[in-house]
């Protein structure tokens, strides 16, 4: 892994290309209702000791790496869309969307508040986390 002495997140490459920013994650919070700030914070929780893995902020959302990117995290007016990705397509109610980039399916999940972030999201999530 390489961090960028710029702006501190994490790569898999040395000087992969990315946009630096110097927000915090409570700058992307910073407008967001408490219900969303309080779901990210359990999805956090849940996920925080997996190892290895780094939480960063972006210019509007939080990247979680491992050896790359594998949960965005980004507050949206009335959600928290939550972003993972894996090798196909999963079907599940949870998923609101999937996008296919390539080979890699990017499988999108909205929660309004903390008590969407349940051991069935969780599974999903490290899903998330074991793809490769």
């Amino acid at each position: 892994m390489w961090m960028c002495q710029k702006c501190n997140r994490n790569f898999k490459s040395v000087n992969q290309s990315h946009m630096c920013s110097s927000n915090t994650i409570d700058d992307i919070f910073k407008d967001s209702p408490d219900h969303i700030v309080h779901a990210f914070d359990q999805v956090l929780i849940n996920v925080i000791d997996w190892e290895p893995c780094s939480v960063g902020a972006s210019t509007k959302s939080i990247v979680f790496t491992k050896e790359k990117a594998w949960l965005i995290a980004k507050p949206l007016t009335k959600e928290l869309d939550l972003k993972f990705y894996y090798s196909e397509k999963i079907e599940h109610s949870l998923i609101k969307k999937t996008t296919v980039y390539k080979d890699i399916h990017a499988h999108h999940i909205r929660i309004s508040g903390e008590s969407e972030v349940t051991e069935e999201l969780i599974t999903l999530l490290r899903k998330g986390y074991d793809f490769k």
